[in-house]
């Protein structure tokens, strides 16, 4: 969850800094792609489900 956050707050970030300075569209898109990456990656850990831990004996 912490990477899931991390990811969407760096999409954020590089998506404001390339929407607001003119000549650095390019961030825009990598801003983008990683929240792209953060969502997929959402969506594997959520169709997977929490792992149940053994307990060693």
């Amino acid at each position: 969850m912490v990477l899931f956050l991390l990811l969407v707050l760096v999409a954020l970030v590089l998506g404001i800094i390339g929407f607001a300075v003119h000549g650095l569209f390019y961030l825009l898109i990598i801003g983008a792609v990683v929240l792209l990456a953060a969502f997929v990656l959402g969506a594997v850990r959520l169709r997977r489900g929490g792992r149940k831990h053994r307990i060693a004996r």
